[in-house]
C-alpha cells in the first residue's frame, strides 16, 4: 500500500513539474490592446514591446506579443477583448481608459491579469478594487499646468476648456480646472465633442472668445490636435495640454509624464505578475517634465523663461519633432 502511495505521489509531482515546465518552455503570450492611434499611445506601445523583449532576453523567456488597435470604437474593442480571451492570452495590456474598461469586461470570470497603461483616473474609470487588475496612471497635475498658464499670461481673463465629454479620463481634470479658475477669478468657457470633426468645430467656436485653452490627456482631442493647434495658434491662443504628444503636434506646452518610462513600468508589472508576483495597486507615474513647442511659442510671441524655475526639466520640441 505504501508503495502504491509513493508511486502515486511521484506521478503527481512529475505531472506538476511537467505542467510548470511546459508553461515556461512554451513561453507567455501577451496582448497589447491600444484604444486608438496617436503619438502618445504609440509611444507607450513601442515602449511596452521593447521592454518585454529586453526582459525576455534577460530572463531567458519566450514572450510573444500581439498588438491590437481598437480605433476608439467600443464595439471593436469588445470584439478584440472576446478574441484575446478566447485565444487564451496569458495577460492583457490595454492602453487608455476605454480599452481598459472593455478588456476588464471581456476577461470577467477568468484568471487573465489585466495591466493597463495611461489611465488618468483609475478610480473614476471603475478600474480599482478588481481582482487581477492593475497598471499605471498618468494622472495630471491640473493646477500646476494652470499655474504655468498664469506665469506667461498673467492677465488671462477667460480660458477655454476643450475636451471630449465621452472620455472618463477627462472628467476629473476638467472639474479641477473649473475649481482652480473660479478660485482665481478667471472665467471659463467649455466646448466639447465626441469625434475629431466635432472637436475641430469646438476649437473654432473658442476663437475670439478666450485668451487661452486647456485640454487634459484627452484622446479625442489628441486625434485632432494638428488641426486644433493650427486654428488656435493662428488666432493667437496658446493651447495648454496634458501630454507631450499634443505639443509635438503644435500645442504650446504641457507638463506631464514620460510615456516611454510609463510603458516600461507597465511591462515590468505585467511580467512580474506572470512570474508569480502579487498584483499591486496601480502606480502613479511621476510628472514634472515641461515640454514647450518653440515654433508655437514664437508664433504666439510668448516668453516661457519662467518655466525654468518651475520644473527640473524643460524640453524644447518643434511640431512633428
Amino acid at each position: 500500500m505504501k508503495k502504491v502511495i509513493c508511486i502515486a505521489l511521484a506521478m503527481i509531482l512529475m505531472l506538476s513539474c511537467f505542467a510548470g515546465c511546459s508553461k515556461k518552455s512554451e513561453g507567455y503570450r501577451i496582448a497589447i490592446v491600444q484604444q486608438l492611434e496617436h503619438s502618445s499611445l504609440d509611444e507607450i506601445r513601442h515602449s511596452v514591446e521593447a521592454r518585454l523583449q529586453y526582459l525576455a532576453e534577460q530572463k531567458g523567456l519566450t514572450i510573444t506579443v500581439d498588438s491590437f488597435n481598437g480605433q476608439n470604437d467600443a464595439t471593436l474593442l469588445n470584439q478584440i477583448g472576446t478574441q484575446v480571451v478566447s485565444e487564451g492570452y496569458d495577460a492583457i495590456i490595454p492602453i487608455a481608459t476605454l480599452a481598459a474598461q472593455c478588456m476588464v469586461t471581456a476577461a470577467e470570470g477568468t484568471d487573465i491579469p489585466i495591466i493597463y497603461a495611461a489611465i488618468s483616473d483609475p478610480e473614476a474609470a471603475g478600474l480599482t478594487g478588481l481582482d487581477r487588475v492593475t497598471g499605471t496612471s498618468d494622472a495630471l497635475n491640473t493646477p500646476f499646468i494652470l499655474d504655468m498658464m498664469i506665469a506667461v499670461q498673467p492677465d488671462v481673463k477667460t480660458v477655454g476648456l476643450l475636451y471630449s465629454n465621452s472620455e472618463a479620463n477627462s472628467a476629473a481634470p476638467i472639474a479641477q480646472a473649473k475649481e482652480y479658475l473660479t478660485s482665481k477669478g478667471i472665467d471659463f468657457l467649455e466646448k466639447t465633442g465626441t469625434t475629431s470633426d466635432e472637436i475641430i468645430t469646438a476649437a473654432n467656436a473658442l476663437v475670439g472668445r478666450v485668451d487661452a485653452v486647456f485640454t487634459p490627456t484627452d484622446n479625442t482631442v489628441m486625434s485632432a490636435e494638428g488641426a486644433v493647434a493650427e486654428i488656435l495658434t493662428e488666432a493667437g491662443i496658446p493651447h495648454y495640454t496634458g501630454a507631450d504628444s499634443f505639443v509635438k503636434s503644435g500645442a504650446f506646452v504641457t507638463c506631464g509624464v514620460n510615456y516611454t518610462e510609463l510603458g516600461g513600468a507597465t511591462a515590468d508589472m505585467a511580467l512580474d505578475i506572470l512570474l508569480g508576483g502579487e498584483v499591486p495597486g496601480y502606480k502613479v507615474m511621476d510628472g514634472g517634465i515641461i515640454t514647450v513647442n518653440t515654433e508655437t511659442a514664437k508664433a504666439l510671441g510668448l516668453n516661457y523663461a519662467a518655466y525654468s524655475s518651475m520644473a527640473n526639466t524643460v524640453v524644447e520640441v518643434t511640431t512633428g519633432g
